[in-house]
């Protein structure tokens, strides 16, 4: 059940990271790209967390998901502070 979630967080951030990149390529507005950076970001960590999880179990890996969510949370914080207009 655990690899069932885990995919399909992974490939939720996948597939919003994808759709903002598609409206950012349209439109243009920084705000999507930020975003979709930041959900890119997700992904990476909930790619992690699959890999902590479930295929090296012996090895911690949580510093390395948590500063993978840091990164992309910071890069959504950006975006929403200096890129709104």
């Amino acid at each position: 059940m655990a690899i069932a979630i885990y995919t399909l967080c992974a490939l939720t951030s996948l597939i919003s990271s994808w759709l903002l990149s598609r409206a950012y390529w349209r439109t243009r507005s920084r705000l999507l790209l930020w975003s979709a950076i930041s959900f890119a970001g997700l992904a990476l960590s909930n790619l992690a967390l699959w890999v902590d999880k479930l295929v090296l179990p012996q090895i911690d890996l949580s510093v390395l998901r948590t500063s993978i969510a840091l990164i992309a949370m910071l890069a959504l914080l950006y975006g929403l502070v200096w890129e709104s207009e």
